[in-house]
């Protein structure tokens, strides 16, 4: 039923008016919120990790925190999709009035892939409207390609990846031999930009790392495409923020977003280290960067599904390290 309404609105947006949407689909994460439906108790569970609470502390007013945030965080998902659903709908001006770069890295980007010939692997997660950071990293910086998920909705997979190429963004989708080769060809040509939805593991053979007080399983794809490249890895957090005076008439929306940019990532310091040692070193490196800004930005944090390790089902991980499995045992008992 879902899907069906994100095909229509995607295929009618000229004709919804933004704000009436706007306003339905907050009131459908408010009603989501209420019920706890719709993954909101799961999106509970990852904050507690990032807000440094405890569910069985007894703690009311941390509990009411959590419950504060997690409201805001359905808002901003379903946010999400009613911008993405509606980009066809929107003028370049608008969109490039509701994003804008940011971020100690960003000039050193600037530098590499587009006053230069450089390309570089750019790790992000599930955070603000990172279409419309691709959007505007194609514009500002260098052509993008991004990575997707091959949804299971074939109808819906298509109005995504349309909707992406609408911005710019040229999409290949998981689930496909040579996924990692095709990514390394792509970082080979001239100002290119590979971005990579890298907080949550699809494969099942992911990296293990430490956040939050707590160990995630991350995407290996940063890692390796940074190690065997040579190419400078970046780190990017998306996040809302409030808009004013002129932008805010441009951007037709109270609201607009901010791609920081961190890094790059040092790798040359592992390159002595065994393959698998490295990856798990880089990749440990990209997520400390990027979890600071999720904790100063957690409302933002689209993560709906189980991540950390206490949420994950032990019986269906592979490649699980030996200290990770010492943990796993340890927690069971």
């Amino acid at each position: 039923m879902l899907n069906s309404v994100l095909i229509g609105i995607a295929r009618h947006a000229r004709f919804i008016p933004e704000p009436l949407l706007r306003g339905l689909f907050a009131c459908t994460a408010d009603v989501c919120w209420l019920l706890g439906i719709g993954g909101v108790r799961q999106l509970e569970r990852n904050l507690r990790h990032v807000l440094g609470t405890n569910q069985t502390n007894g703690n009311l007013m941390s509990q009411r925190h959590v419950r504060r945030i997690s409201r805001r965080g359905m808002r901003s998902y379903f946010s999400y999709f009613s911008e993405a659903m509606t980009v066809g709908a929107r003028s370049e001006q608008q969109l490039h009035a509701r994003v804008r770069g940011d971020g100690p890295g960003l000039q050193s980007l600037i530098a590499y892939v587009h006053d230069s010939t450089g390309s570089a692997p750019l790790a992000l997660g599930h955070q603000g409207n990172w279409d419309y950071a691709g959007f505007w990293a194609h514009h500002d910086l260098a052509p993008v390609t991004a990575v997707a998920e091959r949804l299971s909705d074939r109808k819906l997979l298509d109005a995504f990846v349309h909707i992406r190429e609408l911005l710019g963004i040229r999409v290949v989708l998981t689930g496909q031999k040579g996924l990692t080769a095709q990514l390394k060809d792509s970082l080979g040509k001239p100002n290119v930009l590979v971005a990579l939805l890298a907080d949550r593991d699809l494969s099942r053979h992911g990296e293990f790392v430490e956040a939050f007080g707590s160990i995630i399983r991350v995407a290996r794809g940063p890692a390796i495409l940074a190690l065997d490249t040579g190419l400078p890895l970046y780190v990017a957090n998306v996040f809302r923020e409030p808009l004013h005076g002129d932008r805010r008439r441009q951007a037709g929306s109270r609201y607009g977003y901010v791609c920081r940019i961190e890094g790059p990532v040092d790798i040359e310091r592992y390159r002595s280290l065994p393959r698998e040692q490295a990856i798990r070193a880089i990749s440990q490196d990209w997520v400390d960067v990027w979890s600071a800004q999720i904790a100063r930005h957690p409302e933002d944090w689209h993560m709906l599904q189980p991540i950390f390790l206490e949420d994950l089902d032990p019986s269906r991980l592979s490649d699980v390290p030996q200290d990770i499995l010492a943990r796993i045992k340890t927690a069971a008992v």
